[in-house]
C-alpha cells in the first residue's frame, strides 16, 4: 500500500523538466524587468514568451489530463500526464514543435494534441465535453492573470518591455482559448461537441482530425478570416484593459531578429 501511494505521488510530482521551465521563465523575466539584458532586451522577451508558453501548453494538457482522472481515466496517471513533463506528450511534434513554430512564424498561440486520454473509460457525455473544454478554460484563466496588472489598476510602474512581453504572451492565451475552441476536428472545441453528434457525423469527421490543426492555421492566412479572427481576439484583451499597441510592441520585441536582418514582420496580426 506504501509503495503504491509513493508511486502515485511520483507520477503527480512536478518534473525537473517543468520547474527548469519555471527557473527559465523566471529568470528571464527578472532580466527583462530590472534591465539587466542590456542591448539583448529582445532576446531575453524571446526566451521569457518562449518559455512562458511552453510553460503554458504544460498546464494547457495538464487541465486536460486532470479532468480525465476524476471523469473515469486512471490511466493518465502512470503515463506522467500529471507530472506536467512536455517529453511524456504523446506526440511532441504536435505538443510542443508545432505551437512554438506558430508563435514564431504568426505571433499565435495554438496548443496541439497531446495527451492521449482513454475515452473508453469515461461514461456520460458531459465528462466527454469537460476533459475536452479544460484546455482552452486553462489559457483563459491564464490570460485573466497574466493580465491582472491591467485590470488591477497596477501596471503603470512596470518596465516597458517587460509590460509589452507579458501583453504579447497575455495575447498568445486568447488566441489559444479562441482558436481551440473552434468545432474543428483535431480541436479542443470539437471534442466538447463530439460527443452530442451523431455517429454517423462523428465517423466522417474522423479523417479530418490529424490534418484540423494545420488547416486552422492556414485559414488564418486569408485576409478576411485572420480580420474576424483578430477583431475578436483584441477585443477579448481590450475587456482586460490591454491595448493593441501594447501587445504589438511585445511581439516587435519577441521577433528581435527583424531588426537584425531586415524590416520587421507582421505576422499574421498584421
Amino acid at each position: 500500500m506504501t509503495s503504491a501511494a509513493a508511486r502515485s505521488r511520483a507520477h503527480r510530482r512536478p518534473s525537473p523538466v517543468f520547474l527548469g521551465l519555471l527557473a527559465v521563465a523566471a529568470a528571464s523575466g527578472w532580466s527583462v524587468w530590472s534591465g539587466a539584458a542590456g542591448a539583448a532586451t529582445g532576446p531575453a522577451v524571446f526566451v521569457l514568451v518562449v518559455s512562458g508558453w511552453v510553460v503554458s501548453l504544460c498546464l494547457h494538457e495538464y487541465a486536460h489530463a486532470r479532468s480525465a482522472l476524476h471523469s473515469g481515466d486512471t490511466s493518465v496517471e502512470a503515463k506522467g500526464y500529471l507530472t506536467l513533463d512536455p517529453r511524456r506528450y504523446s506526440h511532441a511534434l504536435l505538443s510542443v514543435v508545432l505551437p512554438v513554430l506558430f508563435l514564431i512564424m504568426g505571433g499565435i498561440g495554438l496548443p496541439g494534441g497531446a495527451v492521449f486520454v482513454e475515452r473508453g473509460r469515461i461514461r456520460g457525455r458531459w465528462r466527454h465535453s469537460l476533459v475536452s473544454v479544460a484546455g482552452p478554460l486553462t489559457n483563459a484563466f491564464l490570460a485573466v492573470t497574466l493580465t491582472a496588472p491591467w485590470w488591477l489598476g497596477g501596471i503603470d510602474g512596470a518596465p516597458l518591455a517587460f509590460r509589452a512581453a507579458l501583453a504579447f504572451l497575455a495575447l498568445l492565451q486568447v488566441t489559444a482559448a479562441v482558436l481551440n475552441l473552434l468545432p474543428v476536428p483535431g480541436l479542443d472545441g470539437y471534442g466538447v461537441v463530439e460527443p452530442w453528434l451523431p455517429q454517423a457525423v462523428r465517423r466522417q469527421a474522423q479523417p479530418f482530425a490529424p490534418f484540423g490543426l494545420l488547416i486552422v492555421f492556414a485559414c488564418l492566412w486569408i485576409p478576411a478570416v485572420s480580420g474576424v479572427f483578430w477583431s475578436v481576439v483584441h477585443t477579448g484583451l481590450a475587456a482586460l484593459d490591454v491595448a493593441p499597441a501594447e501587445s504589438w510592441t511585445g511581439w516587435e520585441l519577441f521577433r528581435f531578429w527583424d531588426g537584425v536582418f531586415g524590416s520587421p514582420g507582421r505576422g499574421l496580426s498584421g
